[in-house]
């Protein structure tokens, strides 16, 4: 019996051993599987503000690599009529960008409109719109450590409508705004009152059946005087690396703004109402991939804060010299190896892309 006593303790203790490493495998097994999932919970905030007696939501991206003691870059990114904050950040995505920028991103949603649309009131319903930016702007440089100078505004159609509309209404607090199918309108520009010269970005198709080529060219006229751009633009044809897309694009900058500001237009040929770049799900008309909106926007906006251009190039070019490539993805956004014949954006540690095509 005490042989027997010794033996069952024996295996008593080596099962409870075997089932504690078990336990703690089971344990590895679920940190392991979740812990990405995790990661992207603590990235997308979903939150709101009560504002003009209404909750207005919103969502957050906060990079992995924010740090709370270094102040960084925002950008709010404002949907289109019919649209929510969810489309905007997988339509105008700048997430992967953001990851290496370190940039914080905010989708705020619109109230709707009688019609029973989500939209932006610049200046042309009910709703004040101006209100609730200017209290959310209030409460993300309270919850992160946001650089009040480099504050930018970017949109797709009424977004972006709306995004000139904050360029004229909250000029102290907005460095540049882009604007992709979306136009600057009449009441806009009767009552606009900035306070420093704006760097504006205009990406348009020339077959946009929504907002007309043509409503957009008004704005541009009242950024490139306001601004004191040269009157003659530079033209610069981007080469048409995808020729299945069935449209090209022409960069046109008007320089020499007062504080080096520029006023800028892609012009899409045979373009669309859509986000150049991204997939056809959420665009109406011929999508363009020789170039990616959200690329070229982070390009153009990081060259700017509220005083102007930033005289960075020592910086710039010290930190190139070390920089490491982070990812490569397609026009797709895919993460992708090098291949040849088709364009691929290289994305570095330092925030900066480039676009190149390796011919065979």
């Amino acid at each position: 019996m005490f042989l027997q006593g010794i033996l069952l303790n024996h295996y008593q203790c080596n099962f409870f051993k075997f089932d504690k490493k078990l336990f703690v495998l089971k344990k590895i097994l679920v940190i392991i599987f979740f812990a990405p999932l995790l990661c992207v919970s603590q990235q997308i905030v979903h939150d709101s503000i009560f504002h003009d007696n209404v909750y207005r939501t919103y969502i957050t991206y906060v990079p992995s690599i924010y740090n709370s003691s270094n102040a960084v870059p925002l950008i709010f990114n404002l949907h289109g009529r019919g649209g929510n904050s969810l489309i905007a950040m997988y339509q105008a995505d700048f997430r992967d960008i953001a990851d290496t920028a370190n940039f914080i991103i905010v989708h705020p949603k619109g109230l709707l409109n009688a019609n029973g649309e989500s939209h932006w009131n610049y200046g042309n319903s009910t709703g004040d719109d101006i209100g609730f930016i200017n209290a959310l702007y209030d409460k993300l440089i309270i919850d992160y450590n946001i650089n009040i100078n480099r504050v930018y505004s970017v949109g797709m159609s009424n977004g972006g409508a709306m995004s000139y509309y904050l360029a004229c209404d909250m000029s102290d607090k907005i460095a540049a705004i882009a604007s992709v199918t979306g136009a600057m309108t009449f009441i806009q520009l009767s009552s606009c009152n900035p306070i420093h010269p704006t760097p504006i970005l205009q990406i348009h198709g020339t077959n946009d059946t929504i907002v007309g080529f043509s409503s957009m060219i008004f704005g541009i006229d009242y950024w490139k005087n306001y601004n004191n751009c040269d009157l003659i633009a530079d033209t610069i044809s981007i080469p048409d690396y995808v020729l299945s897309d069935s449209s090209t694009v022409d960069h046109i900058i008007f320089k020499n703004g007062n504080n080096g500001v520029t006023t800028e237009l892609y012009k899409v040929y045979n373009g669309g109402h859509t986000w150049p770049g991204t997939s056809a799900f959420f665009n109406n008309g011929v999508v363009n991939y020789d170039i990616d909106a959200s690329v070229e926007i982070w390009k153009f906006f990081s060259k700017y804060d509220i005083s102007g251009l930033i005289n960075q190039t020592s910086k710039v070019n010290e930190f190139s010299e070390h920089k490491k490539l982070i990812k490569i993805i397609d026009v797709f956004g895919r993460e992708s190896e090098v291949l040849k014949n088709l364009p691929l954006f290289y994305i570095y540690n330092d925030g900066t892309v480039e676009k190149k095509l390796i011919l065979k």
